[in-house]
């Protein structure tokens, strides 16, 4: 039997069924989601594939096709079930758990971040009919989300933490203290993620003068700033999404170089 084509064959197929992360995603999403999905979903199940993609170009392209340059669109509340189911599955590895809900933790605070940017002005890009809609969307899933937290990585709880005091309730709240001790031994102030978990105990204890006054200190020093006259929760989530960023990136930094 000649199998000299065989080589060619697998190659096409390869690049028919796209990059291992979009394979991998296309199984999660129709486990989870069998029914009618969002259109955000024809990049896993479309028979045309870019055939530039590899992992990382793809993840570019899917993750801005559901937040599109972190602005809120018409659609983008339904394609965050996406990620919602994607950060629930353990198929899926830590890091990408913690950028769906980082994600989520971004549309979920869209509206509030960018006014904090450009006050006194209105958000170029604003759309307050699709914002809502996305916050409500992040909302319902946060609670399966939080369910996870014995279950997660501490890579993972850290995002899941952002995304609590987003959505304070009486029941999140108070268990956060005990549940961030660890960070807060293993990792000093002064630190990317000693400051993060920090300024995420402070948001959860709600005290709006100690939330301001924290907010005003930690920017001062390292953050970029936003006007006194900003309302203090959008200030607040805008340094926390900076904060979310760096500690992201330090999180990829470590897993790169193991």
């Amino acid at each position: 039997m000649n199998t000299s084509a065989e080589p060619e064959q697998t190659r096409s197929s390869a690049i028919a069924s796209g990059p291992p992360i979009r394979q991998l995603f296309r199984d999660v999403i129709a486990d989870r989601l069998p029914g009618p999905r969002p259109s955000q979903a024809a990049m896993l199940f479309d028979a045309e594939v870019d055939p530039c993609w590899d992992d990382r170009s793809f993840l570019g392209d899917f993750y801005n096709e559901i937040l599109h340059q972190d602005t809120c669109q018409p659609d983008t509340a339904a394609g965050l079930a996406l990620l919602a189911a994607l950060a629930v599955d353990d198929r899926i590895p830590a890091r990408h758990r913690f950028q769906g809900v980082d994600l989520l933790f971004s549309a979920a605070t869209v509206a509030e971040r960018h006014l904090a940017e450009t006050w006194p002005d209105t958000p170029p890009l604003a759309d307050p009919d699709s914002e809502a809609r996305a916050r409500r969307a992040v909302q319902a899933h946060a609670p399966d989300l939080l369910a996870r937290w014995s279950a997660e990585c501490p890579a993972v709880r850290l995002v899941l933490a952002g995304l609590a005091v987003v959505f304070p309730t009486d029941r999140t709240l108070p268990a956060l203290t005990p549940r961030l001790r660890t960070f807060t031994h293993q990792h000093p102030q002064g630190t990317d993620i000693g400051d993060y978990v920090r300024f995420v105990l402070v948001l959860a204890a709600q005290d709006e003068h100690q939330i301001l006054t924290v907010t005003e200190k930690l920017t001062d020093a390292y953050w970029t700033g936003t006007a006194r006259a900003v309302p203090p929760r959008a200030r607040a989530l805008h340094l926390l999404g900076q904060m979310l960023t760096k500690v992201g990136a330090s999180l990829t930094q470590t897993h790169a170089k193991q």
